[in-house]
């Protein structure tokens, strides 16, 4: 995923419509499974909404795409660099995101975000498609996945299927990331995968 050339919410606009189409989904379908309003959903498909983190992850998980199916652009040629004043925020309840790039792999592929977890508060998801690898850079992280909780200091890596309900929390001030999303065809978690459930420490 490169340096976006048109809005997030265009992006999405334009990604949400064509995936909607393709399965064959009503809009209150679509809203019955990603437990988004039937008018929230019309107004992200117009490009007139305002997409938070929460609305993408319910809307992969819903259409079972991966992130970059509803954010991506066109690859570039070459070597690409990413400047962080350049790169649109996805943010949500406690997670600022900056997409910097998606890479093909074969039968699948990863996405590259710096991930910025704000302080005092939680990001939950409920599950969207790939395996989640995310390395702590600054500050302390408490990762929740379904109930197992695990704390990671800077250098720290933790990675599990994304498919299960999970959580963020900064612990003692914000805390900077790396986030890798991997799929296999199809948006599924990469089989062979270090996805090991949370232990008591990291």
């Amino acid at each position: 995923m490169d340096v976006p050339e048109g809005s997030i919410r265009d992006m999405l606009a334009a990604n949400l419509k064509r995936a909607r189409a393709q399965r064959g989904l009503s809009l209150s379908e679509l809203s019955r499974r990603s437990r988004i309003g039937k008018a929230t959903l019309s107004q992200l498909e117009s490009g007139t909404g305002n997409p938070t983190i929460e609305t993408v992850f319910s809307l992969s998980r819903a259409l079972a795409v991966p992130i970059s199916g509803l954010l991506d652009t066109s690859p570039a040629d070459g070597p690409t660099v990413v400047r962080a004043a350049d790169v649109e925020v996805l943010s949500g309840d406690a997670v600022d995101l900056r997409p910097l790039r998606r890479f093909e792999l074969g039968e699948g592929g990863f996405e590259v975000y710096d991930q910025q977890v704000r302080e005092g508060a939680r990001q939950d998801s409920l599950g969207h498609v790939g395996t989640e690898h995310t390395i702590v850079q600054a500050g302390r992280l408490a990762v929740d996945v379904e109930g197992e909780r695990v704390e990671l200091g800077p250098g720290d890596y933790i990675g599990f299927d994304a498919s299960r309900p999970h959580a963020y929390t900064a612990l003692g001030g914000p805390v900077r990331s790396v986030l890798l999303l991997h799929y296999r065809a199809g948006g599924r978690p990469a089989d062979g995968e270090a996805h090991p459930a949370p232990g008591p420490h990291a």
